[in-house]
């Protein structure tokens, strides 16, 4: 395989997103219960996340997946011209820097809806303007985008310490509510 790899997330799709012009389809569901406990019995298991694949990395070297093992992850879809997708920035820049030293790992893959966000220097810019640290891989081709079903920007998927999706967020909000998922799954 001449990319680098690296694995991840999916489960439940919550609420209404940015826009679902993407090139493919996802099963839609409800909003995924907030366990309320860490030792809370039956917690939802899901799908077991799928690669992530990029060539082009933004703020990282490429991530393989012998380095998320045993870590919670979450990947979000993002293009930077998605005015939903400024919206979400603040709080996953938030959620980056309160669990990042815990075990948590947030990738954001730019999947771009135009073609002046498929250029690299674009992307880089709009990272650097927004803050982001978190580590970024360039999706041009879709091909990340396809093989988690994904149809929005931005969408949340939630990986647990075994690879499984446990939850999914599409759309703003509920940030809360992520945050308590996070903090279950890494206490697991």
């Amino acid at each position: 395989m001449n990319r680098r790899t690296l694995f991840f997330l999916p489960v439940a799709l919550a609420a209404a997103a940015c826009t679902n012009a993407g090139p493919s389809r996802a099963r839609a569901a409800g909003p995924t219960p907030v366990p309320q406990a860490a030792n809370e019995a039956a917690l939802p298991d899901g799908p077991i996340a799928p690669l992530i694949q990029s060539s082009q990395w933004i703020n990282t070297k490429p991530l393989a997946w012998n380095s998320l093992r045993g870590k919670v992850v979450m990947v979000e879809f993002w293009t930077f011209g998605c005015i939903n997708c400024k919206n979400v920035t603040p709080a996953l820049k938030a959620m980056h820097a309160d669990f990042k030293d815990e075990g948590f790992t947030l990738i954001g893959v730019h999947s771009p809806e135009f073609d002046y966000e498929k250029k690299l220097a674009n992307v880089q810019k709009a990272v650097k303007d927004a803050g982001i640290t978190y580590p970024v891989a360039i999706d041009n081709d879709f091909a990340n985008w396809r093989r988690y079903r994904n149809r929005y920007w931005p969408a949340m998927y939630l990986v647990d310490k075994r690879g499984v999706i446990r939850y999914t967020h599409i759309g703003e909000g509920r940030y809360d509510e992520t945050r308590r998922w996070i903090e279950l799954l890494l206490g697991e």
